[in-house]
């Protein structure tokens, strides 16, 4: 697969959290969590199951960055 994404981060699910439409699915990349809600139809055709490995693919026009 070839995207033009450039912030793609491989990882493994570790939880998926079933809605009635969407779900929600935590991905351990390198220790660190990402969650990503996406449509349960999507779970399903892509067969996302808990220790899969996939990308997390990020595309946005801006990234926020803060400090304490």
């Amino acid at each position: 697969m070839k995207i033009s994404a450039r912030n793609q981060l491989k990882g493994k699910i570790v939880n998926i959290e079933d809605g009635a439409v969407n779900g929600i699915v935590v991905v351990d990349i390198g220790g660190q969590q990402l969650v990503s809600s996406i449509t349960m139809e999507s779970i399903r055709s892509m067969g996302l199951k808990t220790g899969a490995e996939v990308y997390a693919v990020i595309k946005a026009s801006s990234v926020m960055i803060g400090v304490e």
